[in-house]
């Protein structure tokens, strides 16, 4: 939690609570499906919290904004980015129902209200959303294929709607066909643990 409230100080109580009580319910979940690689459990909060979290450093969601989390695993970027953005809405979804349901089960007892979940691959998701996020789930222009039909046109933020993805390691591959629209943004540059090295958020207007 320390190196969460190191770079979101002014986080509610309530959002502070709600923060720390996922280190318990993800180890208990963890222990009957494998959502978080059993070695990385102890690095919870900074390789999944705070790096889904990056997202917010790069726009910062109006409320009212609409949100789909393309295959959230057990709840990555979006139950993160739901807890410090209450006041928007946030549908996770996934093509594998177990980590679904951890997902689910987790948002309803941190008491997130501002988030749904659906057993749904994102080929048959047909809502409209102002943004995507996701994490590394695919490459980046196989993502806009399946997503394109899911951005709204109405606008309601200081970046127009389209994609958010948290990448590592060399993009250059899956940027090229998009190198004069989309930003790409060094985690590095707001987050000074090593881990955060050749981690990048990428955003994608659509």
């Amino acid at each position: 939690m320390d190196s969460i409230l190191k770079y979101f100080p002014n986080l509610s109580i309530e959002q502070q609570q709600q923060l720390a009580a996922l280190d318990a319910l993800y180890r208990e979940w963890n222990a009957k499906i494998n959502v978080i690689s059993r070695k990385d459990i102890d690095n919870l909060y900074q390789h999944h919290v705070l790096h889904s979290l990056a997202i917010a450093k790069m726009l910062s969601f109006r409320p009212g904004t609409s949100i789909l989390d393309f295959g959230t695993g057990g709840g990555f970027p979006g139950i993160p980015l739901a807890i410090l953005f209450p006041e928007c809405h946030f549908k996770l979804i996934d093509g594998t129902g177990k980590k679904v349901r951890v997902a689910q089960s987790v948002a309803d007892s941190i008491g997130l209200k501002n988030c749904t979940t659906a057993h749904l691959r994102g080929e048959d998701e047909h809502q409209h959303f102002d943004f995507v996020v996701s994490r590394a789930v695919m490459p980046l222009p196989d993502l806009v294929k399946i997503v394109r039909k899911n951005i709204s046109r109405e606008q309601h933020n200081a970046l127009p709607n389209g994609i958010f993805c948290l990448k590592g390691g060399n993009t250059d591959a899956e940027l090229h066909n998009y190198r004069k629209i989309a930003q790409q943004a060094a985690l590095s540059s707001w987050f000074s643990e090593e881990w955060f090295k050749e981690k990048y958020c990428i955003y994608l207007p659509l």
